[in-house]
């Protein structure tokens, strides 16, 4: 089902260059058009791509743009079988607490801005429980938004694993923003 301005293209070759596949709505298996991806334009609309299909693997979020090469989405290889695209909530802000222990204990961290890095603005080690109460946030397994991504649309998540994380790596998390 296409969204009304969502559009992504994936390309083969570096730059923009080589077969490429055009998509307007989700997409549970790609990697049967192109044998490799490293290079991706978004004109429109926030996405996620995920490294195989049916949506698993590593995911990276793409809002619009241009990524000339895998490197530039974080990507750890040329390599990516599905997509999807994101709702992202129209206006207000985005607002989250992050938890130092699951469950919602320990230390707590409430935050309407991006965060490059929870040791220095947190001052925390590790998060292990969060709730988005708005928006739409993106954990990130190091500091200055690097690494893993995790997409956490509102709601509550009491363990790392609900976010799809084996362990409690989150050094970084920012907002998404139409």
């Amino acid at each position: 089902m296409s969204r009304a301005g969502t559009k992504i293209t994936f390309y083969e070759d570096k730059n923009f260059l080589g077969r490429r596949y055009e998509c307007d709505s989700d997409c549970p298996d790609f990697h049967t058009y192109l044998s490799r991806c490293n290079s991706i334009r978004v004109e429109g609309g926030t996405w996620v791509a995920y490294e195989r299909p049916d949506f698993s693997g590593n995911m990276y979020v793409l809002t619009q743009g241009e990524y000339p090469d895998y490197h530039h989405w974080m990507g750890l290889n040329d390599r990516l079988g599905s997509c999807r695209a994101v709702q992202i909530p129209s206006g207000g802000r985005g607002h989250i607490q992050v938890f130092e222990k699951g469950d919602f204990g320990g230390q707590m961290f409430e935050a309407t801005e991006d965060c490059p890095s929870i040791m220095d603005e947190c001052r925390i080690r590790e998060v292990h429980a969060c709730r988005v109460l708005e928006g739409v946030w993106v954990f990130y397994e190091h500091p200055n938004y690097r690494g893993r991504q995790y997409l956490l649309p509102k709601g509550e998540y009491r363990q790392p694993v609900e976010w799809g994380a084996v362990s409690p790596a989150v050094q970084s998390f920012r907002s998404i923003a139409e």
